[in-house]
């Protein structure tokens, strides 16, 4: 049977605390520690992994995701951290997608390239037509005599395939490589990836250690369940990157264990049974005695770690987050890239930025309050306050509001700047 803290029933308001704690989501605009590389390391070993994102309408989400809970930063020395060598202490690996992973973790993350054929079942498929698996020995080889290569220095003559991203051979076989753990990224030039073998990106100091497949993937368990504060099974796995049927026995154990321990607490729909890891329950003890207070007035990037827990968002916030992007401009609600913002312990509603480096000027194209937000003065204070930060940390010089609902909000927002 699960192990239970006891009869309370937490309510939302603590639930929502411990959340935000664990996500690093609470402390008072301009309060945050000296942004020191220690501290930037610390916050992705909290969080897990920071998942890397392509897209540039403002800063891409991976640098966003840390500005939102520690503010404005010179991204470069987050980038040093990750690509130069002497100074590396996070790498580029498969977390949650593609993220951004301490190294101290590496170990534990290897059993993601030992089975990425069948989380990526088209590499499988690529290396089993004649000739690709020769041509992912030949890369990697020419990789390990010539030095880090990108997709733009191996020449391709010969038609595209039209399948799997249209990718041509050489770029299948450096994320073949990649997928398996031969291959790491050593760099980007212009966001595009160096490609190295692993013995030369990875330090020395990096414990290389095997762990047991089945530790490695409890360890990942574990660091999710702490991360996200409050969860039930899926979001655990859903954060973790796991696939849930697979995973339910290792899940099933820890709650027998003790380690991932069962709490009744509120939702939007009713109270529930909730999961809290066990040494955060003295941390879910000081959220119900109102010890933890959330402060903080933040924009979110789509992709932020907060948002990996399936549909707990709408149970604890009554907020569905849309990951509109990869949708067709007819069928978006509420915009290209839309960065939901949270105001003290609630996600008040959303906007869809777009960065015009030229002129200095970001424009949201639209701008929403959740229905039954109301634009009080503290509300419209917090987000003027947390959007100038947004601005001087993009270099830019004032915003453009094109749209907003209510539009009482743009208007006292446009005067608040």
């Amino acid at each position: 049977m699960p192990t239970k803290a006891h009869g309370t029933i937490y309510p939302l308001s603590a639930l929502r605390a411990m959340v935000l704690v664990t996500q690093r989501l609470t402390t008072p605009n301009g309060t945050s520690p000296a942004l020191t590389p220690d501290a930037l390391v610390d916050l992705v070993a909290a969080l897990g992994y920071i998942q890397i994102d392509t897209l540039q309408v403002v800063h891409r989400a991976h640098y966003v995701a840390l500005w939102t809970r520690l503010g404005s930063y010179n991204t470069s020395d987050l980038d040093k951290l990750i690509y130069t060598a002497g100074q590396r202490r996070l790498y580029e690996g498969w977390g949650h997608a593609a993220s951004l992973i301490p190294l101290e973790h590496h170990r534990y993350h290897r059993w993601r390239t030992d089975t990425t054929v069948s989380y990526n079942p088209g590499f499988r498929e690529w290396l089993s037509k004649e000739g690709n698996r020769q041509l992912a020995a030949q890369t990697l080889e020419r990789i390990r005599s010539e030095g880090g290569l990108r997709v733009a220095d191996l020449e391709h003559s010969g038609p595209r395939p039209g399948a799997w991203y249209d990718w041509k051979p050489p770029k299948m076989a450096l994320e073949a490589l990649f997928a398996h753990g031969d291959l790491m990224v050593a760099d980007r030039v212009n966001f595009q990836r160096v490609y190295d073998i692993r013995e030369r990106v990875l330090p020395e100091w990096v414990d290389t250690t095997p762990v047991a497949p089945d530790d490695a993937r409890r360890f990942c368990l574990e660091e999710a369940a702490k991360a996200l504060g409050v969860f039930d099974p899926r979001s655990l796995t859903l954060y973790a990157y796991m696939r849930a049927t697979p995973a339910r026995p290792m899940v099933r154990a820890l709650i027998e264990q003790g380690t991932l321990v069962a709490i009744q607490g509120e939702s939007t729909s009713g109270v529930r049974t909730w999961m809290v890891h066990r040494d955060n329950l003295p941390l879910l003890q000081r959220a119900a005695d109102g010890d933890l207070k959330a402060e903080r007035t933040v924009f979110l990037a789509p992709f932020d770690p907060l948002f990996w827990a399936g549909d707990r968002d709408q149970l604890l916030w009554g907020f569905a987050q849309l990951l509109e992007c990869y949708k067709p401009a007819a069928q978006r609600v509420y915009g290209y890239f839309c960065l939901p913002i949270l105001h003290r312990d609630r996600l008040v509603g959303r906007f869809d930025p777009r960065l015009d480096r030229k002129s200095g000027v970001l424009h949201l194209s639209a701008l929403y309050l959740e229905p039954g937000v109301e634009p009080d003065d503290a509300l419209v204070a917090g987000v003027a306050g947390a959007l100038r930060g947004f601005l001087s940390w993009h270099g830019a010089k004032s915003v453009s509001i094109d749209r907003s609902d209510p539009a009482l909000f743009g208007e006292k927002l446009e005067r608040a700047l």
